[in-house]
């Protein structure tokens, strides 16, 4: 549909902007990667990352995120793309809460953490497009209609034969019957006549 072939470019955009971003400029990344590092680390018990695992860390993450972000613009795998690119951003939404801290800081965490819950709702509807296509749910419940609408048919089939089979049987039974009362009939005949 054209409406996808547009809409997903404009949606990758960002995704694209923000990968290529962290992957040219790391620093300007490394201190929100640290307080979701160290909020990750405390959690686990390990030591934390140092400012060079940070950059990397950011880098990687820059980069997997640009990729992402091509494919569903390119239309390659949009709802594989789109599902990861909403993983992607969900750590940075929690890298960007604002609830722990006050003042200007706090406006600023709110708005990036604003904008990274839209983006992650965003990638999410697009993940779960099936391009009107329907879904495995209404496939599968015709399925089982089509699948109940065949047994119902071959039991009528089974029934019909077995209806089939036994009115030919009668038929040959009163066929024999008849034939039987006929060899009776010319029995008795016969025998009055030599009486």
């Amino acid at each position: 549909m054209l409406l996808r072939r547009i809409a997903r470019p404009l949606l990758a955009a960002p995704f694209v902007y923000d990968g290529i971003q962290a992957v040219l400029h790391p620093a300007e990344h490394v201190d929100a990667a640290r307080e979701g590092s160290t909020i990750v680390t405390d959690a686990v018990g390990a030591e934390p990352l140092s400012d060079r695992q940070l950059g990397l860390l950011v880098r990687a993450h820059g980069a997997v995120t640009a990729v992402a972000g091509v494919l569903l613009a390119v239309g390659r795998t949009p709802r594989t793309a789109a599902l990861a690119l909403a993983a992607l951003t969900a750590p940075l939404a929690v890298a960007h809460q604002p609830f722990t801290s006050r003042g200007a800081e706090r406006s600023l965490r709110t708005a990036a953490f604003v904008k990274d819950l839209g983006k992650v709702g965003a990638a999410v509807i697009a993940g779960v497009d099936l391009e009107g296509r329907p879904g495995v749910t209404y496939r599968v419940q015709q399925a089982r209609t089509h699948a109940a609408r065949l047994a119902e048919a071959k039991a009528e089939t089974v029934k019909a034969a077995t209806k089939g089979e036994a009115a030919k049987v009668a038929a040959k039974a009163d066929k024999a019957k008849a034939a039987t009362k006929a060899e009776a009939a010319r029995l008795r005949a016969k025998v009055a006549e030599a009486v």
